[in-house]
């Protein structure tokens, strides 16, 4: 294994802990599940700096270790799209890295990065809405299971979205040595 594959794995493992941490660091909106956090930035982050994939395993050791650290699980499969599958699609943003790295200006980094936050935060979000819809419908009442779903998880998805694309931005445009894995 060379330096550079090695030090990608152990920057994986720290930002993965940070993810942790700032999930417990939130704002709960709802007894049912649901709150704003940070726990995107970090994922974000790596997919940004690494590529996708670097992203992608962010994203999936969070989900994982959010499951077996207090996640609430019905069945399996609501289990693997609630946490695993969820966390670990945020590190799609990273498919928007060419565009990032080869952009000009620090206003166009800025909105490649908030488009590629844009696209793995709703992916995640679409995931929360679908394990709503087909695993918690009764919390809907007696309203429409789709549109309760919708709204209940773009309550705190959106302002999530938001708050990381925004975050990531200002960090990677004020910093842009974050873009660039070390060499070695």
């Amino acid at each position: 294994m060379n330096s550079k594959n090695l030090l990608m794995m152990v920057e994986i493992a720290i930002f993965a802990a940070i993810g942790i941490i700032l999930d417990k660091l939130t704002f709960s909106l709802w007894p049912q599940g649901g709150s704003i956090s940070l726990v995107m930035v970090p994922i974000v982050i790596m997919a940004f700096r690494w590529g996708t994939v670097a992203g992608l395993v962010t994203g999936l050791l969070i989900g994982t270790m959010n499951a077996m650290f207090g996640g609430f699980i019905l069945t399996p499969l609501q289990g693997f799209i609630d946490y695993f599958f969820a966390f670990t699609v945020v590190g799609l943003a990273g498919l928007l890295r060419p565009l990032v790295t080869r952009a000009q200006t620090a206003s166009e980094k800025a909105l490649y990065i908030t488009i590629g936050t844009i696209i793995g935060g709703l992916i995640r979000y679409v995931a929360h809405a679908t394990a709503g819809y087909v695993f918690f419908s009764e919390y809907a009442g007696d309203q429409n299971p789709l549109i309760y779903t919708i709204v209940y998880n773009g309550s705190y998805m959106v302002p999530a979205i938001i708050l990381t694309a925004a975050i990531v931005s200002l960090l990677m445009t004020k910093a842009p040595k974050l873009l660039e894995p070390k060499k070695r």
